[in-house]
This record gives C-alpha cells, structure tokens and sequence, in this order.
C-alpha cells in the first residue's frame, strides 16, 4: 500500500483508480507547507491542476517521489493555460507526466503523448481531450513510475511558459468563452 497525498481539485477518476489499487489517497486544493501533518506519512505527491508550487523543504523529502500531470506537451506551454495557448501560439499539443522540480513544469518528463485536435473543437472540449488523455496516461503508466521503472529525459528548455496574467491580452478573442472554437484563436498570438 502507497500513501499518496493528490494535489489538485479532487478527481475521482485518478483517486478512484490509486484506491482501487489499495492506496490510500489523501486530497488537497490548498498550500501545502512542510511541517503539515498532511505529508508526514505520504509516500508520493502526484500533482495535477494544483494552483501552488511546492518548495524545497518538501521536494527535498519526495525526489523522485513528487509528480505533476500537465496538460500540455512540455517544454511548450509550462505554467498557465496550457491548452489556451497552444492553440494561440500554434505549438504541439498533448499531455506530460513528469517529476516536480523547483521551477514550474520543468521536471524531467517520464512519460508524454502527443494529442491531434480538428478544427471544429472548442476549447472545452479540447481541454476535456487532454484531461480524458492525461488520466488515462497516468492510468497507464502509475505502476512503472511509481515503483520508478521508468527512466525520465530532461526537457529540452525551449518551449514556452505562460503565467496566468498574459491570458488578458487575448481575452478579447474568446467570444463564447470556452465553448470558443479553436479555429478562431489558432496561432492568433503569433502576430
């Protein structure tokens, strides 16, 4: 039995899948600090959507113990968004799996896959895309990178990184929101 600490909004698919395996999960949204009585006897961070970036004094405790799920095919798109701007930006889509540093989504990547999305998508449902694709990666890969079987590469640093602010000086092309169709923001923030 693993006891897993899951930062991020609580998903019962990824919680559900690690309890059924035995583990005992422990769910989290807020800044987890390092004397919190939450990691004292956790065995693996996993990470995914999770707002705050964990600092040294716990990372030291979980190397190659602490991984983030991100929606983006890294190095392009670290930090905000990721799905938002690679359609803005044009750049490869698809989803990571890698191991959480002290920068933001720039950890050695175990696994990736990369997503093909038509232009009649949204930017809904190119997110729950990624999402449906994320969960079924880590699904698919939990065992190996948990027992560390799986030998991470060391992201290339070109890419791109996004904070949440830069969203702003394109809101103005998202017209219905999310349900936006991605063929009217493709490569948009090139120019």
């Amino acid at each position: 039995m693993t006891n897993i600490l899951f930062l991020g909004s609580h998903n019962s698919e990824i919680t559900n899948f690690l309890c059924k395996l035995g583990d005992q999960v422990i769910s989290c949204e807020e800044k987890v600090i390092a004397d919190s009585h939450l990691i004292k006897h956790i065995d693996f961070i996993v990470s995914y959507g999770y707002r705050h970036i964990l600092k040294w004094d716990i990372l030291g405790k979980f190397q190659q113990r602490a991984i983030n799920i991100h929606i983006s095919l890294l190095p392009w798109n670290r930090g905000a968004d990721p799905n938002l701007w690679s359609f803005l930006e044009n750049t490869p889509k698809g989803v990571s799996i890698h191991y959480i540093d002290l920068g933001i989504d720039t950890g050695d990547i175990l696994v990736q896959r990369e997503v093909n999305f038509s232009l009649d998508e949204t930017l809904k449902t190119s997110y729950e895309k990624l999402s449906y694709t994320a969960e079924n990666l880590f699904k698919e890969y939990w065992l190996d990178i948990r027992d560390n079987k799986i030998k991470p590469s060391v992201q290339n640093m070109i890419g791109s990184f996004h904070l949440k602010k830069d969203r702003s000086r394109y809101d103005h092309l998202l017209v219905t929101g999310w349900d936006t169709p991605v063929s009217e923001i493709t490569g948009k923030a090139l120019f």
